[in-house]
């Protein structure tokens, strides 16, 4: 005990982690290999979108859809990844972060069979939903999990993963359909959507071989098995104890106790239910109400600043300078090839520069960028029976650079930013939250993209965008405190201002609760 004592103060202390040098030397092996294994389900997650966003030409020729049941095919992936999104949170923190990948992939794959099969536009609504909450299980879990993984020298570079990989599944997406494409009308799109089943199902299988992330056992009580892992990630049993006893407060667990005594503890915890929400907006400490708009801020703002929309209709943007490209690999492949490569940038920067100087210098380009987009737009719409060279490439130019500066930073570090700042009781939960709002945006800015094109142009609707990400830079650089560098249990103390008490009312309720558990 008194070894545990010593070690607990001596982190309290100093703190620069006693074992920096360790977690520095370590390759991180066991935390590469099961991030990548995780971020396959943003993998599926990107296939998914990529057809169904590239292979709608496809579906609304051969089914005879008009414009807007078009739209309305797009918006609802993105309105039920919403509710998926809120779901997958509660379900994460009531059957681990494990199984909900599980989830994820089983529901991506009867989305992917009823889309395949679809005989007409209310089937096609069906699959569209049904796959949509696959997105949202996704899109909330994987960098949930990949955080708590994470040393937190890598955790930068692991935790850009999911967004790397939902990049080249939308790449390859539409590779496939280029592909495809050459088959009949009928058989092309149902193809490429049905191929997306097949490793949906081989993945379901593989997540069962993830290991529990060691913060979710430590919230259930399981403290042997989330030492096992912790040894794993550090390759360091001193380290591996030294994080246990900063991650049991985070879960409201004092030292002595025992796992027995621990585990009546969040049964009861469990039965109470509705505590995370009630911290998180009824009544949330000055740090989590911070957290919280930060959080839910930096992803709005990432759909709000039109990457979607942009992405989506990049095709139809170029031809408004005159010019025509094939669409799939001329416009959005182009796009999507540039994404890629810029969030892999990222990845390796994320650790290095910090979150927040990413962040800003993101945003920062992506106004420029859009502001030159504008202006060529404007101009092509000026003179729309003669195409200016210098128009043409300044709108080419500016789309692949607004596509770069988002996936620099915008695209992959606002998931990181998110995933590491919300406390461990709060995380799935704050994260599903965020990540709702960010799916009902991306609805709201594609759904709006063709009746503001056809109000106020195409170049004054990407000048609105601009406006937007204008504001939002100015929200970052006051809302945003850099997390580089800091282990996950060191983040409250970023986020809490000097006067703000360290024990919040929540970790006394449950210390109220656990020492009830134990007086009978």
């Amino acid at each position: 005990m008194e070894t545990g004592n010593n070690a607990r103060s001596a982190a309290s202390e100093n703190p620069t982690p006693a074992f920096s040098s360790l977690e520095k030397r370590q390759k991180n092996k066991f935390s590469l290999k099961f991030a990548i294994l995780a971020s396959t389900v943003s993998l599926l997650l990107g296939y998914n979108i990529g057809a169904m966003i590239g292979g709608d030409p496809f579906i609304v020729y051969n089914l005879n859809l008009s414009n807007t049941q078009a739209d309305i095919l797009i918006i609802i992936i993105n309105l039920f990844a919403a509710i998926g999104s809120v779901a997958a949170g509660r379900t994460s923190d009531w059957i681990g972060r494990r199984f909900t990948f599980t989830i994820s992939a089983v529901i991506l794959f009867i989305g992917s069979i009823i889309l395949a099969f679809a005989q007409n536009y209310a089937t096609l609504l069906v699959g569209r939903s049904v796959a949509g909450i696959g997105v949202g299980y996704a899109l909330m879990v994987a960098p949930v999990y990949t955080v708590e993984i994470s040393p937190a020298l890598s955790r930068g570079f692991l935790t850009s993963f999911p967004e790397f990989f939902t990049n080249v599944g939308i790449f390859l997406a539409y590779i496939c359909i280029y592909f495809v494409s050459r088959l009949s009308d009928e058989l092309s799109w149902r193809l490429m959507l049905g191929l997306g089943a097949i490793p949906s199902i081989i993945l379901a299988f593989s997540f069962l071989r993830l290991p529990e992330s060691p913060r979710w056992l430590v919230m259930q009580g399981r403290l042997s098995e989330a030492k096992n892992v912790l040894v794993k990630i550090y390759d360091s049993e001193e380290e591996a104890v030294l994080r246990l006893i900063e991650i049991k407060p985070e879960a409201g667990i004092t030292e002595n106790y025992t796992e027995d005594e621990i585990a009546a503890a969040v049964g009861q915890k469990r039965s109470n239910g509705g505590g995370v929400w009630k911290e998180l907006f009824l009544h949330p400490s000055p740090s989590i109400r911070r957290i919280l708009i930060a959080s839910v801020g930096v992803l709005f703002l990432q759909q709000a600043s039109g990457i979607d929309a942009v992405a989506l209709y990049t095709p139809q943007i170029i031809q408004r300078v005159g010019l025509e490209i094939p669409e799939i690999l001329g416009g959005r492949g182009a796009v999507g090839f540039c994404k890629t490569c810029f969030v892999l940038i990222s990845a390796f920067l994320a650790d290095r520069i910090g979150r927040r100087r990413l962040l800003l210098t993101s945003v920062a380009g992506m106004v420029v960028s859009l502001l030159g987009l504008g202006v060529g737009l404007k101009v092509a719409e000026h003179y729309p029976d003669k195409p200016l060279p210098w128009a043409i490439a300044l709108c080419i130019a500016t789309v692949l650079s607004y596509a770069g500066f988002f996936s620099i930073g915008l695209g992959p570090t606002s998931w990181v930013y998110c995933s590491e700042a919300f406390p461990l009781r709060l995380r799935a939960e704050g994260v599903s939250v965020a990540a709702a709002v960010n799916r009902a945006t991306s609805a709201a800015i594609m759904g709006t993209f063709r009746p503001l094109s056809n109000g106020i142009t195409t170049g004054g609707t990407i000048f609105v965008y601009a406006g937007i990400a204008s504001a939002g830079w100015v929200f970052l650089y006051i809302m945003l405190s850099d997390t580089q560098g800091k282990r996950l249990e060191e983040l409250g103390a970023v986020f809490r201002k000097a006067d703000e008490p360290v024990i919040d009312a929540h970790h006394n309720r449950r210390e109220r609760n656990i020492n009830g558990q134990i007086g009978k």
